[in-house]
């Protein structure tokens, strides 16, 4: 179960996969699970666990609301912790009763996989999670 890994969030898309198939291969002899350019998703399993996930910036910049932020940092989220969790709702509430401020609401997501629900949400420091289940 894969209930932690790193999703980064990249500008250059196609730059990032190059950058990184090159790098977990000659590293860690990792191969990208799944490459989709017309979704700006990546992610590579590493050992059969999750290692790491490139998404797009503009899409989460546009599910979290933040599309009229300039992208230089701290104003555009960089990166987000990505949990795989039972239930969204309930996860989302239990992180919101420990100081998470809620981003994004659960919802279903079933343009990114059919039975996909996800909550994103801000840790106390403002760094980005996401709770998903599917």
């Amino acid at each position: 179960m894969d209930a932690l890994y790193p999703r980064l969030l990249v500008r250059d898309f196609a730059r990032a996969v190059e950058f990184y198939r090159a790098a977990l291969r000659d590293l860690l002899n990792a191969e990208p699970v799944k490459v989709l350019p017309e979704a700006q998703y990546a992610n590579w399993d590493v050992a059969g666990e999750a290692g790491l996930v490139l998404y797009g910036r503009a899409t989460i910049a546009e599910v979290v609301g933040t599309t009229d932020l300039p992208e230089a940092a701290p104003a555009q989220d960089s990166a987000m912790l990505v949990m795989r969790v039972g239930d969204v709702d309930d996860a989302c509430a239990r992180l919101v009763r420990h100081g998470a401020r809620v981003a994004s609401p659960p919802q279903d997501r079933p343009d990114w996989a059919p039975t996909m629900r996800t909550a994103h949400l801000r840790d106390p420091e403002g760094n980005l999670i996401e709770l998903q289940s599917y």
